[in-house]
């Protein structure tokens, strides 16, 4: 991955989170963590 790839990651996530706090009132980091866990979990039934 290049510097430049990286850069424009980090400013399009950053951009998601302030979208998200402007118009859909923060809830996407709680929604994401959520997601994760369960994911997390269905992994480990793999284990």
């Amino acid at each position: 991955m290049t510097n430049k790839i990286a850069i424009s990651l980090l400013l399009l996530i950053a951009a998601v989170v302030v979208v998200d706090q402007i118009w859909f009132e923060g809830s996407l980091p709680l929604t994401a963590a959520r997601a994760l866990d369960g994911f997390i979990e269905y992994l480990s039934f793999w284990r």
